[in-house]
């Protein structure tokens, strides 16, 4: 599988998302994906200490076992663990890396990013405590997640010289929410930073899975609370259209949304969540079609007529 890089590393184009793992996918299947997903060509897995309350860091460190050398793993913290403790504070940064370092069972994070802004923290007080677990050899590289450019703007202004800085920014990014081409992949690109985008199916719109027309699948989301604001008869015609796009052209609607966002700028790996090891081989497959700039055209076209 090609490979990109995240400041030093050298990470799959595709990803694998791990907040699955703990609460919702058990040890045994937590192994069965993580084995897939290796097989595959996978190296870059994705978690945050808050996934499973800790669980998922656990599930993995088990599942990974020997292979750790192999593979590039980054984890986030910041949102709450259950305890009640937050943030981005000097001594909690350090706490919550020495944790996340112990369920993982490795001695280094290779990504560690900041999984939301702590408006109580300054940003300078946060990269200290960050560059100090970097000279320590705990962590390789660091990043942040859900911060705009204004905040990417201040992070760069505050980091010291000959510090590390922040590589990479994690944001949500999909073919349906294209938020992040307004102001930070621009500001991805000026500072050299990459981009590695969550929710790339979308919560499932993009999974080929809803279809205008017909029965939701069971225990869909779209059948609680969160479902009529989102499979609206608008969106739902776009993924018809983009459907019948990848049809054409003999790939599923997961492919699309997949090797879409890889052919965007900036962003290094896409990261998709997976329950089963069918899920994350096809994850992984979608990462080998690269449309042609004709072809990235027409989408934008399809997606436009949506707007």
């Amino acid at each position: 599988m090609e490979k990109r890089k995240i400041g030093s590393l050298d990470v799959s184009v595709v990803g694998l998302g791990c907040n699955n793992f703990g609460w919702r996918t058990g040890q045994e299947a937590t192994k069965a994906v993580i084995d897939a997903a290796i097989d595959a060509g996978i190296n870059f897995f994705d978690t945050a200490d808050m996934y499973g309350t800790g669980e998922s860091e656990e599930f993995m460190g088990r599942a990974i076992g020997a292979r750790r050398k192999k593979l590039v793993l980054a984890t986030k913290f910041g949102f709450s663990m259950g305890e009640g403790k937050t943030g981005a504070s000097p001594s909690y940064v350090r706490a919550a890396a020495e944790a996340s370092l112990k369920r993982l069972k490795t001695d280094v994070i290779d990504l560690l990013y900041i999984h939301t802004p702590d408006p109580t923290t300054p940003i300078a007080d946060t990269l200290d405590a960050l560059n100090g677990l970097v000279k320590e050899g705990k962590v390789r590289e660091i990043g942040c997640s859900n911060f705009s450019a204004d905040q990417l703007r201040e992070a760069k202004v505050a980091t010291k010289s000959g510090a590390a800085r922040f590589v990479c920014v994690q944001n949500e990014y999909s073919m349906i929410n294209r938020t992040p081409e307004l102001e930070v992949l621009p500001e991805c690109s000026r500072q050299g930073i990459s981009f590695v985008p969550y929710f790339p199916l979308a919560s499932g719109l993009l999974s080929g899975k809803y279809r205008k027309g017909r029965p939701l699948p069971e225990n869909s989301r779209g059948k609680d609370a969160w479902g009529p604001t989102v499979f609206t008869d608008k969106i739902l015609d776009l993924v018809e259209d983009l459907i019948q796009f990848s049809e054409k052209r003999g790939v599923t609607l997961l492919e699309l949304a997949v090797s879409w966002l890889a052919c965007q700028p900036t962003v290094a790996s896409v990261i998709a969540g997976a329950k089963t090891p069918e899920q994350v081989k096809a994850n992984a497959a979608a990462g080998g079609w690269k449309l042609t700039k004709a072809e990235l055209q027409e989408v934008d076209s399809i997606m436009m007529q949506a707007v």
